[in-house]
């Protein structure tokens, strides 16, 4: 995989495909598919697109978690102003960004990390070029670190379940402004799981000046390496849909490995990973409709493993809280660095 990270064609490629260029719906496919006509695809589609009830199709960089193995979260104590807003948006190591009460802190950012080195050293520069105040200004950061080689589950449309569950017991699923009728809710579907997204070939080749096939080739060759993912839509606040609470929830787990046997297959769960944080060994990156829904969830697990659970952490997430949210920003910058690193160096 490194040699494929160091070929300028390569990342030329990716940058483009990370980015969703060169990436469309194809509306053909999908009209064959769900037998509606194209042009009422087409409406559900631009619908769903111009809602953010979903994102832009990208081509996912799974290389990012190799580059970067450290998950960094941080509880933040910063000012609500502009510049700080700027930082939050063009950061490269910034995934996502949330508005906090946590004692002192205001803020919870998640980033992306090579190493405790790196960090420090990305942490040091925000201080001294100006990006952050100085530590007097403010109350020190708290981090907590957590490895990408401990991820267990990593299934960012699993709640899309939670939203079909909620639409067959009739529920009304608005999101945005945005109802959902059945034919929005299987476009939808598909979307998420990539079926009716294609690479759009002859622009890529003229945008990059190579030819369709030397384009094709690369692409199943980064898939077969484990590089990309093929293309998809992702939510637009990643691990959950724009109308649910995302709960950040560190646990002491008696029994993990039965009770992750069952987060595999839970659509609340869009992120787990194994940790040790203290008297944590499970961190989970959850999914619900409400805190009441959160409630009757963690009740029914308790129940189905009493005596299992210990100590419990959350942070309630909610949309509105919501400050950046990206993580094909993250895989950009990877591969805008190794692209900078390809070139000649002045003597």
């Amino acid at each position: 995989m490194s040699d494929l990270l160091e070929d300028k064609l390569n990342l030329l490629l990716l940058q483009e495909i990370c980015s969703g260029n060169g990436l469309e719906v194809n509306l053909t496919y999908l009209s064959r598919r769900l037998k509606r006509h194209r042009n009422t695809i087409r409406e559900r589609v631009e619908s769903l697109l111009s809602h953010k009830v979903v994102d832009r199709p990208v081509v996912p960089f799974l290389a990012l978690f190799r580059e970067y193995p450290l998950l960094v979260v941080v509880y933040a104590d910063l000012p609500e102003d502009k510049r700080i807003s700027k930082w939050i948006r063009e950061d490269p190591n910034i995934f996502g960004a949330y508005k906090v009460r946590e004692g002192e802190y205001n803020m919870m950012l998640f980033e992306f990390q090579k190493d405790i080195w790196s960090y420090h050293v990305w942490r040091e520069a925000l201080v001294s070029e100006g990006k952050i105040p100085q530590r007097r200004q403010r109350t020190p950061s708290n981090a907590l670190h957590f490895s990408n080689k401990l991820i267990v589950k990593y299934q960012p449309s699993a709640p899309i379940d939670l939203i079909e569950e909620q639409f067959a017991k009739g529920t009304e699923i608005e999101i945005n402004e945005y109802v959902l009728d059945e034919l929005a809710l299987r476009v939808l579907t598909h979307l998420l799981d990539g079926n009716g997204i294609k690479v759009n070939e002859n622009f890529l080749s003229k945008r990059i000046g190579i030819h369709r096939s030397t384009i094709r080739r690369r692409i199943v060759k980064m898939q077969e390496e484990g590089l990309i993912h093929p293309p998809l839509c992702r939510f637009p606040l990643f691990f959950t849909p724009s109308n649910f609470l995302l709960v950040f929830s560190m646990l002491e787990v008696r029994k993990p490995r039965e009770f992750l046997n069952d987060i595999a297959n839970d659509p609340h769960v869009s992120l787990a990973y194994n940790i040790s944080e203290g008297r944590y060994n499970v961190l989970l990156f959850e999914s619900h409709i409400d805190i009441e829904d959160y409630l009757r969830w963690e009740k029914e697990y308790e129940n189905k493993y009493p005596a299992c659970f210990g100590s419990i952490k959350n942070n309630y997430l909610s949309p509105r809280m919501t400050l950046s949210i990206d993580q094909q920003k993250v895989s950009l910058g990877i591969i805008r660095e190794r692209l900078r690193q390809l070139e000649p160096k002045r003597g």
